[in-house]
């Protein structure tokens, strides 16, 4: 691997704390006990630094997102670490019935509110809904999508036998209200991902819904593994906890769950996965794109 790639994540690294480092430390400033609350911490820095990486982010998997998004996603969406909620550009609001901004950063949520409120989503109608805690709590998922009134209802499942039809009377239950979840850059980040993700696909995911996904993962060549995971650690202190170095696009693709008789099955009645069109095969950013239908 060329030294040149290995150390390029220095350029972001270096972005990431010319345009955060003062509005954090004034902040400090403002609230001094922020020093004894490194999470909050971490988030007002965040914060900052997603208002200089967002745009040119999103601008950078433009091409991935039309391809994977808009044609597919549809329903009631959950979109997990919605950030500033970019991914919802690219819903179809002819088939999105409902938006769901899952973003444990309060301080980006007047971006969500702003981004959805122009693509036709509101919290006065129910058609978006904020959510301030992890892909882990999937109770307060399920409660709040419980108690927020709404009128659409989204499709189910296609039924061509008695197993769909079947997976259809299931998928009118609270217990599984979104018909497409989303993930953009998200899983690198999220405590206990495996577990987490696999409760969060169990419990809140309609049979026969789907995931859509594109994210960057550990690549498939051991020099470029070698370099991120080395530097895991320090991006992850400057980016919230995220990680270079996660195989998530084997995590979703091997998830399995519990069937009726107790045995464990692959999740997935059905997927596909591909790359970044033109990546250069050195990125220490690698992505993967897939979508996943539940079994």
């Amino acid at each position: 691997m060329k030294l040149s790639n290995a150390f390029s994540f220095l350029t972001d690294l270096r972005a990431a704390i010319f345009i955060a480092f003062l509005p954090t430390f004034k902040a400090l400033l403002d609230d001094p006990t922020l020093l004894l609350r490194p999470y909050a911490l971490s988030q007002v820095f965040m914060s900052h630094v997603w208002t200089g990486f967002a745009d040119p982010t999103d601008e950078g998997g433009r091409a991935v997102k039309e391809g994977l998004i808009t044609p597919y996603a549809y329903g009631v969406v959950l979109d997990i670490g919605a950030g500033h909620g970019h991914t919802v550009r690219y819903l179809n609001r002819a088939r999105v019935s409902r938006y769901v901004a899952l973003e444990p950063n309060v301080l980006m949520h007047d971006k969500i509110r702003a981004q959805a409120n122009g693509a036709g989503f509101h919290e006065s109608d129910g058609t978006l809904v904020i959510l301030a805690c992890g892909v882990e709590d999937t109770k307060t998922i399920l409660s709040t999508m419980s108690s927020v009134p709404f009128k659409a209802r989204s499709p189910p499942p296609k039924s061509d036998g008695a197993q769909n039809t079947r997976q259809a009377q299931q998928a009118d239950g609270i217990g599984h209200p979104f018909d497409t979840i989303i993930s953009v850059l998200t899983l690198c980040t999220i405590p206990d991902p495996q577990n987490n993700l696999r409760r969060l696909v169990r419990d809140v995911l309609k049979p026969g819904g789907q995931l859509l996904y594109y994210e960057h993962v550990l690549s498939p060549r051991p020099d470029v593994a070698w370099w991120q995971k080395l530097w895991a650690p320090l991006w992850a202190v400057a980016f919230d906890g995220c990680r270079i170095d996660r195989p998530s696009d084997i995590w979703v693709k091997d998830m399995k769950l519990g069937g009726e008789d107790g045995i464990e099955k692959s999740a997935w009645k059905e997927f596909r996965t591909w790359g970044k069109e033109g990546e250069d095969p050195e990125n220490l950013f690698w992505h993967s794109v897939g979508r996943f239908v539940k079994r």
